[in-house]
């Protein structure tokens, strides 16, 4: 039976994507969709095209079996345009499948043959008003008060006035580790903080902290869509 494979650049990006899955009631056992068991998601750790070549290469042996029958590929856009975006995909796909077509545009598959197997591909960049990253859509659909990790600006502020700075990335990761453990976290939960205030934990048990509705997901669950 193919199966349709995500390659994602963090653990995070993981388990965000497997909560908007389940929340969409993607069944894998009547309906297939995106398989969402742990081996199934090829995560890269951090980008770089070593590290999307290597995912891709992984995935051959299956390919040649005829298990694959899509790929998708979500990555943080981060401060780069999508069209340079784009052409970093399509190096690493050239150079794991040499002379495939290229992808021209998000959300979108081309048909690539492996061996005498074929496949399809596509991407997808995270993104709100194209930047950022996936810390910069968290933020977007928190569900709950904000408080303690909204202080965050002002501390940023402080460090201004010192002549210090510090990236809009970190802060951004510093706000979700906040916001998890000091505004949706329980006294109760803050016994075991390491697991219940964690966002893998977060994403599995506590789902109604974000806005799975909100509409800078459209785009994301129209591409989680295709592979249905």
């Amino acid at each position: 039976m193919s199966s349709n494979i995500l390659i994602v650049e963090s653990k995070n990006d993981q388990y965000f994507l497997q909560a908007i899955i389940r929340y969409l009631n993607f069944n894998i056992e009547v309906a297939p969709a995106i398989m969402i068991a742990e081996d199934d998601y090829k995560s890269m750790e951090g980008l770089n095209p070593k590290k999307l070549k290597d995912a891709l290469n992984d995935l051959k042996t299956d390919i040649q079996k005829g298990k694959i029958e899509k790929i998708g590929i979500v990555i943080d856009i981060d401060d780069k345009q999508e069209i340079e975006r784009i052409n970093f995909v399509n190096d690493c796909l050239q150079a794991v499948f040499p002379e495939t077509k290229l992808l021209k545009e998000i959300k979108n598959f081309i048909d690539i043959n492996f061996d005498g197997f074929n496949f399809q591909i596509a991407c997808y960049f995270t993104n709100v008003n194209g930047e950022g990253e996936l810390e910069t859509v968290l933020k977007m659909i928190k569900k709950k008060d904000s408080i303690y990790a909204d202080c965050l600006d002002s501390w940023r502020n402080c460090l201004l006035t010192h002549g210090k700075e510090i990236k809009i990335k970190d802060v951004n990761k510093f706000w979700v580790s906040m916001y998890l453990r000091f505004d949706t976290c329980s006294n109760k939960e803050k016994r075991q903080a390491e697991k219940k205030c964690s966002f893998e934990y977060a994403m599995k048990e506590k789902a109604e902290i974000w806005d799975f509705e909100h509409p800078i997901l459209n785009d994301l669950k129209d591409f989680l869509q295709m592979f249905s």
